[in-house]
């Protein structure tokens, strides 16, 4: 919005020290093994684990939650240095904070709090979001997933897929229709705990890029749901689904601005020990031009994540900006790791240079939690009405 003018962001000593213990973990934890967990399509316990321990699986839930606390810039800074060295570890991380906890600490019950927010934030469990089915993608609301109400508990049928955590999960956050008369106001968000009789995971997802989250189809067959297990009112889940994803797209957008600074940061480091004609190669002006592009963008993304995470610590509407900082942070990580590959040549299409990783990370952030398609019809009806 056009008052919306942009802060002056300003960096406590708190917010620093997030950044270095994130951007230390990163290093000393995540980065050895990260190229064998990419090849294996590895989820690993004990580094989600260690995640948690170090406070990263609940940043923004106060700590009577179980949570660190914290405000969304901190959740931010943190994202982007862990997704630096791996997305995956990033996206399971962005998942369980974005959307499981806030979801559940804005709109869930005290009941719902104590009982799965508690565990989730602490790190003792894991939380997926359930949305996307094999016919409900961008159009979310053409739920085929039915909830039906059955009095005192809901009767749950149907796909999801797409599923980040899906398999390694304890809770789930179910978006299911139960009044299709009613279209995307007969739509319901319900929590399903894993082992709930008639809900089974499906085939991980082979893919492309962050290998190392695993990713399922989950399906519901007669899978009974109390409706103390329904977060909000009846009706409420398309709605929950929307404000809960505008969240979500400040994580993503910090997980993309993390895959280019990565990328960005090896380049330049490679660029100086490569020698071309007796001369390191970033002597020469066709590299130095590509390095001065990829940071000024790198730094205008930057600026847009966190001008959205201020937005929300300030209580302002962030529905544009969070759209805007997960479109252009997502087309600058494609951008920045495919110029990061050309600048290391041949060995940047190996996998020990770690920068084809992260060209194959990038693609995903213009995808999921809305395609830049979606982000921009977003934006333009934040311009428009």
């Amino acid at each position: 919005m056009e008052n919306q003018i942009l802060p002056s962001i300003q960096l406590t000593e708190e917010h620093l020290a997030v950044k270095e213990a994130a951007r230390d973990f990163a290093q000393n934890e995540l980065l050895p093994g990260v190229i064998d967990r990419d090849i294996a399509s590895k989820f690993s316990k004990d580094l989600v684990k260690k995640m948690a321990e170090m406070g990263f699986m609940g940043m923004m839930v106060p700590t009577e939650y179980g949570g660190s606390g914290m405000d969304t810039l901190s959740y931010v800074l943190a994202m982007e240095e862990i997704s630096k060295v791996d997305a995956s570890a990033g996206v399971i991380m962005s998942v369980n904070n974005s959307l499981v906890c806030y979801g559940l600490l804005r709109y869930g019950t005290e009941e719902q709090k104590q009982k799965y927010l508690i565990p989730l934030a602490s790190g003792q469990k894991l939380g997926a979001f359930c949305l996307s089915e094999p016919e409900a993608g961008s159009d979310a609301t053409s739920q085929h997933t039915l909830a039906e109400d059955k009095g005192d508990y809901y009767l749950l049928n149907g796909t999801k897929n797409w599923i980040t955590n899906g398999n390694s999960s304890d809770i789930c956050l179910v978006i299911a229709q139960t009044h299709p008369e009613l279209k995307h106001k007969g739509i319901n968000c319900l929590i399903v705990e894993k082992g709930t009789e008639g809900f089974e995971i499906g085939k991980k997802e082979d893919k492309m890029g962050i290998r190392a989250s695993d990713t399922h189809s989950l399906m519901f067959n007669d899978a009974k749901v109390a409706k103390n297990q329904r977060i909000g009112e009846d009706g409420f889940g398309f709605k929950f689904a929307m404000k809960t994803l505008n969240g979500g797209r400040i994580g993503i957008a910090a997980q993309a601005l993390g895959i280019a600074a990565g990328a960005y940061e090896l380049a330049v480091k490679y660029s100086k020990e490569r020698k071309t004609f007796g001369r390191p190669i970033s002597d020469h002006q066709a590299i130095q031009f590509k390095l001065a592009e990829m940071h000024t963008k790198i730094q205008a993304a930057r600026l847009l994540v966190y001008k959205a995470a201020c937005d929300k610590d300030q209580g302002l509407d962030y529905v544009e900006s969070a759209a805007m900082a997960k479109l252009y942070a997502s087309e600058v990580a494609m951008w920045v790791t495919t110029e990061a590959v050309q600048i290391h040549g041949g060995y940047g299409y190996v996998r020990e240079f770690h920068v084809e990783r992260m060209m194959r990370d990038a693609k995903i952030t213009q995808i999921y939690e809305g395609t830049s398609e979606i982000q921009k019809l977003v934006i333009a009806r934040e311009i428009l009405k």
